[in-house]
């Protein structure tokens, strides 16, 4: 899998809407390898969307297509300042990975110190956690080779969330937590917005 984010501060919120009925609208006949996408606006006001493929040629091929561009050309004025973008091949996923049925999503940025220990830990705990944090419906992680990510995940609701909240990881997992992720930076997603080919 290949997950592009795309990330700004929202100027138009309604007109971002807009734009993602367009795209369904317009690109997404001709978007080959698409294989759905979560976005959402923060409470600062930024704008994220994780955007995933089943290849980064299919990610490339679509941004070369003219409706694509003229598309982004007309977007783009939704935002206020520079809109960034990571794009990457090292996509994991824990449970059921992303779920157009989820009532809220929490996005996490940062930087892991050891990638490999995160994701071992968490592979380890997995059956664990579903039993722990029922509200968890899964999770999709994108990284870069310097240890940047951004992770996606996909509760029952914000209510579950927040009540699941106040159950203690497992001492490792917390151990990991405390260690690697004291730099990231939450973004919540209360009205999230879930597209797919289906």
């Amino acid at each position: 899998m290949f997950v592009q984010v795309i990330q700004g501060k929202a100027a138009d919120e309604s007109g971002l809407w807009a734009a993602e009925d367009r795209w369904m609208r317009d690109c997404r006949p001709g978007a080959t390898g698409w294989l759905g996408s979560t976005s959402g606006i923060a409470d600062d006001g930024t704008f994220i969307a994780l955007v995933r493929f089943d290849s980064a040629d299919a990610a490339r091929r679509n941004s070369d297509r003219p409706e694509q561009s003229a598309w982004w050309a007309d977007t783009v004025k939704c935002f206020d300042g520079d809109v960034t973008f990571m794009d990457s091949s090292e996509v994991s996923s824990f449970l059921a990975g992303g779920s157009d049925d989820a009532g809220f999503v929490q996005i996490i940025e940062g930087h892991f110190q050891h990638p490999g220990r995160m994701q071992t830990i968490m592979e380890d705990h997995e059956q664990q956690l579903h039993e722990m944090r029922p509200e968890i419906i899964g999770g999709t992680m994108a990284m870069l080779p310097d240890g940047s990510y951004v992770q996606a995940i996909y509760f029952t609701s914000e209510a579950d969330a927040r009540n699941g909240e106040n159950v203690p990881p497992p001492p490792d997992v917390a151990q990991m937590m405390a260690e690697e992720m004291q730099d990231a930076r939450f973004y919540d997603l209360h009205r999230p917005v879930m597209m797919s080919p289906r």
